[in-house]
């Protein structure tokens, strides 16, 4: 019965040496009665080999270990105890041959879908013969392309739940209702299918989706990097030639720096202000403080990306610089209106609590649905519309029709003044001062205007625009407008000249609070003897050197806006 087995054994050697021949390790094999005979698992293995071969390499020596450690030269019979001595043995080869590549890789090797998009991978460099710079670059533009129409679909499902949730009762119980929360949810839950809300989960669909699917695809890419895949060290251009490093050299922070600042600049156009809806003032705070956040995370991801292979900072690269180009392209208003999205500079109509405070009349114009279509009007109809809006203290929608009056004529020079004065209301004096400085430039593009309506928008431009300034402590620059008052003629108008003494009142302020008291009891003079009843009083603060002048003034330029 031995034979058979020594038979197969002679087959298993003839073909184990000819495997040998071919391998690129060396073993040296010699017959067991010699005297110098020393197996090679008796030789010492190398401490640093260039690359160590996985366990898999080594079941074609199977037999070799079973018969040095398992067998009898003198019968040939394979002990009971063969299998587990070969098991000890791949263990401790595996142990001493791979080193600390171990536990780690067997477990991240065990991960389906990494495995997968490693095969996929490498079909696709295979099929195309790209470079691995490009691989990795073309396959996450195929990943984005991919997600495209869901993104689409969530800003649809998003656009009606804005349609329909004005209509939907509160999802709370208001109070002293004496209705339980299970109760009023319910109720809010009826209403909602009611009038085809889609569901609130929308809010996070890109969360659920596009998050996993960029960490399998960076973890794949760092798996691969630190795996030494085959072509990695040599797939790169440029300054990463080699995609299994991590960023070093001179350009080494070139890719760090990209990603980080295309993350910032990301949290900018997201959070870019729109002229539709409005927000309450608690919502707004939360997503100042939610923006702030983010562009704080910036830094962190700055010093996560230096020790980041890369392999996956082409694609940490590649995946943020498309995602840039997707917001601004559904912020384009052509854009948005093939994808059948509301634009976002879109002033929606008024409604009949609007129109009643108002005083604006229904309409029986075809296609305004009874209300009244406010794209179609004129920029002076649309700056006439804001200042009612204005005087009932609605600047929200005051803002919105004099954005959309800038949008059809950005020459009107009314509209830049009232939409500064607007946005200072709402304490948003960066962009207050930027329309305000607009309307001075166009104003004085041809030297100080004569006409009797710019001279009036010049003084009340460089008067507010002036306070801006001095309420964000920019008083240097703010005196720059203010003094332009000064240097005026007094105007003729009334209304007018109505208008310059309230900016010589400021410019008062301004040069009492830098302690040129002189000039603003000069300028505090011209303005009483122009209206005592209005000027006197600050004006004798002002001679008695008593510091309540400025504080009144402050408290009454806060009445006046």
């Amino acid at each position: 019965m031995a034979t058979p087995k020594i038979s197969t054994l002679s087959n298993l050697l003839r073909r184990s040496r000819r495997s040998l021949s071919n391998s690129s390790f060396y073993f040296s094999i010699k017959p067991h009665h010699h005297p110098n005979h020393r197996h090679f698992l008796h030789q010492k293995i190398p401490a640093a080999a260039p690359s160590n071969p996985p366990l898999r390499y080594l079941t074609a020596y199977n037999f070799l270990l079973s018969r040095s450690f398992s067998t009898s030269e003198s019968t040939g019979q394979f002990d009971g105890d063969s299998d587990l001595t070969q098991s000890e043995l791949f263990s401790a080869i595996s142990t001493a041959g791979t080193g600390e590549i171990g536990a780690d890789s067997v477990a991240e090797e065990s991960i389906l879908p990494v495995r997968a998009l490693i095969w996929f991978l490498d079909g696709y460099h295979d099929f195309t013969g790209f470079p691995w710079w490009l691989v990795i670059a073309s396959s996450t533009l195929a990943l984005r392309l991919t997600l495209f129409p869901f993104v689409v679909l969530q800003l649809h499902k998003l656009k009606k739940i804005a349609e329909v949730f004005p209509k939907l009762p509160p999802p709370l119980p208001p109070p002293f209702s004496g209705r339980s929360f299970k109760d009023q949810l319910a109720l809010f839950q009826k209403e909602r299918k009611a009038v085809g809300c889609p569901s609130f989960f929308w809010f996070f669909a890109s969360f659920t989706v596009q998050v996993p699917l960029f960490l399998l695809w960076i973890t794949t890419f760092r798996r691969m990097s630190l795996d030494h895949h085959p072509g990695f060290d040599c797939g790169g251009i440029f300054w990463f030639q080699n995609l299994t490093e991590f960023p070093n050299g001179v350009f080494g922070p070139l890719f760090p720096l990209l990603i980080a600042g295309l993350h910032y600049t990301n949290v900018q156009i997201a959070f870019q202000k729109s002229s539709t809806g409005k927000v309450s003032e608690v919502f707004e705070k939360l997503a100042k403080y939610y923006k702030t956040y983010l562009e704080l995370l910036s830094i962190p991801i700055l010093f996560i990306t230096f020790n980041v292979p890369q392999g996956s900072l082409v694609f940490w690269l590649t995946n943020i610089l498309l995602n840039t180009f997707q917001q601004l392209a559904l912020r384009h208003t052509d854009v948005r209106e093939k994808l059948g999205l509301p634009d976002k500079a879109a002033v929606p109509e008024l409604d009949s609590d609007e129109r009643a405070k108002i005083g604006v009349k229904e309409t029986n114009q075809p296609g305004v649905h009874g209300g009244v279509s406010v794209q179609k009007l004129s920029p002076k109809d649309l700056v006439l519309l804001s200042v009612k809006f204005l005087a009932i203290g609605n600047q929200d929608r005051a803002i919105q029709l004099l954005r959309l009056a800038l949008k059809k004529d950005p020459e009107y020079v009314r509209a830049l003044l009232l939409l500064g004065q607007a946005l200072l209301q709402k304490n948003l004096l960066d962009e207050a001062i930027e329309y305000l400085e607009c309307a001075i430039a166009k104003l004085l593009v041809a030297g100080h205007p004569t006409d009797v309506e710019d001279v009036d928008l010049l003084i009340l431009s460089s008067t507010w625009a002036g306070s801006a300034f001095m309420r964000q402590g920019r008083n240097e620059e703010g005196m720059a407008h203010l003094e332009r008052l000064a240097s005026l003629e007094e105007p003729m108008d009334p209304m007018t000249k109505a208008h310059y003494y309230d900016g010589l009142l400021v410019l008062s302020s301004a040069l009492f609070g830098a302690g040129r008291k002189a000039e603003a009891a000069e300028h505090l003079r011209r303005a009483a003897a122009y209206d005592p009843d209005r000027y006197g009083e600050f004006l004798e603060q002002c001679e008695n050197d008593k510091d309540d002048f400025v504080s009144d003034l402050v408290s009454s330029r806060r009445t006046d806006s």
